[in-house]
């Protein structure tokens, strides 16, 4: 399914749902996995490209469109995980690294999992995903001010909740 995006915001941009899901599939699955878990993430990532099918007549090509195929894929990440009966946010990180890290992955992912779900959800966009502020604005629905704001206070929560552990 082609699709000629709005002409006044990026003319004659044609996007392909299937060329999209060839072309960023992967990045949505590790999007997915790091927030609701390896097991989740390969649904979470197909019902992504399934409302990215549906909806695809409403870009407006005003973002990237990996930028926007994020956004739905945080929903649906925040969706599934409303969904889990121990209410414990996923946090999932790739293999174990050998020891004498700065920071333990598993204190980490403890120390993350106390954070406020804005929160959170701002510091792995920032810090495991890459995005730029104006990306990760974007991506939440949220002004750029306040993603600076959300990852200033995420980190002082995070030096706080990590501190003991790193005095070894």
């Amino acid at each position: 399914m082609m699709l000629l995006v709005n002409e006044a915001v990026a003319p004659k941009v044609k996007l392909d749902i299937g060329q999209l899901a060839v072309s960023h599939y992967d990045q949505v699955f590790r999007f997915c996995s790091v927030r609701v878990g390896y097991h989740h993430a390969g649904d979470a990532a197909q019902e992504t490209f399934i409302t990215a099918q549906r909806i695809l007549p409403k870009f407006r090509g005003e973002s990237k469109p990996l930028t926007w195929l994020m956004g739905i894929a945080l929903n649906e990440c925040r969706r599934i995980n409303r969904s889990r009966r121990d209410g414990e946010p996923m946090v999932e990180f790739g293999a174990p690294t050998p020891e004498g890290q700065i920071v333990d992955r598993e204190a980490l992912r403890i120390a993350l999992a106390r954070l406020s779900p804005e929160h959170r959800e701002v510091v792995l966009l920032h810090e495991v995903d890459g995005f730029t502020y104006d990306e990760i604005a974007e991506i939440a629905g949220i002004p750029v001010g306040t993603v600076k704001s959300r990852l200033y206070h995420a980190f002082l929560n995070l030096r706080q909740t990590l501190a003991p552990s790193e005095v070894a």
